[in-house]
This record gives structure tokens, C-alpha cells and sequence, in this order.
């Protein structure tokens, strides 16, 4: 039923006779991984170990390379919309889905490290909550994570889902939503599916024009990330922004 309804076609049936692929490979991985978390093992063979517990009865490492090979890393394999993963071979339903599995409590994770905190004295946690959301998405989105007085975070708001290099955002719509919140700040955070993260022209104007329409209203804009699958800029240590 799943795979009827993800549009792939049945897995073939496994011959109960065959004997799974060498146990004694499984154990090594097992054991490697064990050793340090994983921390010395290439990515294939970490995707491969998981996908051993998905996959039964089966050399998954030409699964764990194909998928590799397809998307480029690990986060953009589990990113990968459950359709696309399915085009490799070996890849059903069930795998996509305990691979979106990942990403979901990936971001989770992300998320949860930024509740309740002050989010200016935990760059690194906002910085690496916005790449995982946003650095491998193929189309550009803008967001704005609302702050209160003590830069705890009130709300992560999606403004826009624009193409691989536009998005279209309204500074009023920005101000609006900050004042009914009650947001005494915010951080801008915008994707370049290009994968670099230096700012355009555009960028700058857009981030000036909002920096400019909240001072009116007493709310500090305190930063405008911009990221990518190469890295990261933050449009204020490049001296773009106001300073505060």
C-alpha cells in the first residue's frame, strides 16, 4: 500500500532461504561505530549502518554510495523530498521515509536548542538551527525569528518560498508581524540555493529597508544571515547594518 501510494512499485519478494549479507561486515560497522560514535567513519558507512537496520537481507552499501552520489552529502540526502529518494535504486517507500525520519528530529533537535534561551549570547545554536533548516533547500525562503525583551525566541515565522534566486518580502508585512507579536527584535534569515552566501545587491537594500522600518517602531534588527551549502555571512559583520 505504501508504495502504491509514494508511486513506486513493490519491493521484490525476499527468498527466506537467502542468507543475509555478511554478518561478520554488520558486526565491524557495529563495533566501529561503537569505538568513537562514529566520528572516524566516512559518510557512506554511516548511511550505510543505517540503513542496515531498514534494509534486511541486503548489501546496502551500493545504496548508501548511489544516494551519495545522487545528492552530495548526508544532510541533503535526508533532505531530499521522499519522491526523489525513491528514483535510487533500492530506496522504497518505508527507507525514504525513515530517512525524512532523520531530518525531522535533525530540526527537531535544532529547534529545541534555541527555547527559552538568549539567542544573541547563542549565535552558534542559530546559526547551525538555520543552516539545517535552510542551507540545502533548492528554492529561496525568507524567515524572521521574532525575539522578546530577553532575545528568547517567540516565533520563526516563513515570510516566503520564492525561486532559486528571488523571493519576494514586504517590509511592512515584517514590521506588522512584530508588533502583533509584541517581538522587541528579530533576526532575517534568508537560503542561497546557489550555495554561496555572499550577499547581493538586493539583499542589502531589502535588509536596510527593514533595519530602517523597525527603528521607526523602537525594534532592533539584529542580524541578516544568509546561508548556503558553502558557509554562512552575517550581513552585520560585514558592516552592512546599522550599528546598535
Amino acid at each position: 500500500m505504501q508504495a502504491l501510494l509514494f508511486g513506486t512499485a513493490p519491493a521484490a519478494p525476499i527468498n527466506p532461504s537467502t542468507k543475509p549479507e555478511n554478518d561478520g561486515h554488520r558486526a565491524r560497522l557495529r563495533n566501529r561505530f561503537l569505538a568513537d560514535h562514529g566520528k572516524a567513519m566516512p559518510d557512506y558507512e554511516l548511511l550505510e549502518l543505517f540503513l542496515m537496520q531498514v534494509i534486511q537481507r541486503r548489501d546496502v552499501k551500493p545504496i548508501a554510495k548511489a544516494l551519495l552520489a545522487k545528492f552530495g552529502d548526508l544532510f541533503s540526502v535526508v533532505s531530499a523530498p521522499l519522491t526523489q529518494l525513491q528514483t535510487v535504486q533500492g530506496v522504497g517507500a518505508p527507507t525514504a521515509i525513515h530517512l525524512k525520519t532523520i531530518e525531522a528530529i535533525v530540526q527537531r533537535a535544532a529547534h529545541a536548542r534555541m527555547v527559552n534561551r538568549d539567542l544573541i549570547s547563542s549565535w552558534d545554536a542559530v546559526v547551525a538551527y538555520c543552516r539545517l533548516e535552510m542551507a540545502h533547500r533548492k528554492s529561496e525562503h525568507f524567515r524572521v525569528l521574532f525575539l522578546d525583551r530577553k532575545n528568547r525566541l517567540i516565533k520563526d515565522h516563513l515570510f516566503g518560498e520564492g525561486t532559486v534566486d528571488h523571493v519576494l518580502v514586504y517590509t511592512r508585512e515584517v514590521v506588522k508581524t512584530a508588533l502583533d507579536l509584541s517581538a522587541s527584535s528579530l533576526i532575517l534569515v534568508h537560503n542561497h540555493p546557489s550555495g554561496d552566501p555572499t550577499p547581493s545587491p538586493q539583499d542589502i537594500d531589502l535588509t536596510r529597508n527593514i533595519e530602517r522600518a523597525c527603528q521607526t517602531v523602537s525594534i532592533t534588527v539584529h542580524d541578516h544571515i544568509i546561508v548556503g551549502i558553502e558557509g554562512e555571512t552575517s550581513l552585520r559583520a560585514c558592516g552592512y547594518m546599522t550599528e546598535t
